[in-house]
């Protein structure tokens, strides 16, 4: 399983509307035809937050929604509050800090031992045991 971040899936839908490859695009024709791709719930709140801000047209939103019903989407279970706190509490013992949406982007892929794929690595490579791809 690999986990996708916003910023991919941005990415790969801008791609898609111009109809044009590029580095989300070239990135996702080189995984085994097997590969398992999820999402954090968090990240699908973030891509619709950011359609409906900038009053994006319907068929936009229909198109995310379309996206995000091709992933696995990860769901928080009665341990993830648990997980983030953990990884809160180690970034700031180590004078680190994250956005708060982008941790719990990133916990969803830590607690499912996944990579995540996106184009904020100075960010997320703060995230204790995160791994980080690069796209």
């Amino acid at each position: 399983m690999i986990h996708l971040d916003t910023s991919f899936l941005i990415d790969l839908l801008r791609e898609q509307r111009r109809d044009r490859l590029g580095p989300a695009s070239a990135w996702l024709e080189g995984l085994p035809e097997n590969e398992v791709l999820a999402v954090s719930v968090h990240a699908v709140c973030e891509l619709m937050a950011g359609a409906h801000a900038a009053g994006a047209p319907p068929g936009e939103v229909d198109r995310l929604s379309h996206l995000c019903g091709t992933l696995v989407v990860r769901y928080p279970d009665e341990a993830f509050a648990s997980h983030y706190g953990r990884l809160l509490a180690r970034l700031r013992a180590s004078g680190k800090s994250i956005d708060a949406m982008d941790l719990l982007i990133g916990t969803a892929a830590v607690i499912d031992d996944a990579p995540l794929v996106t184009g904020n690595i100075r960010h997320f490579s703060k995230v204790p045991g995160l791994q980080v791809i690069a796209y």
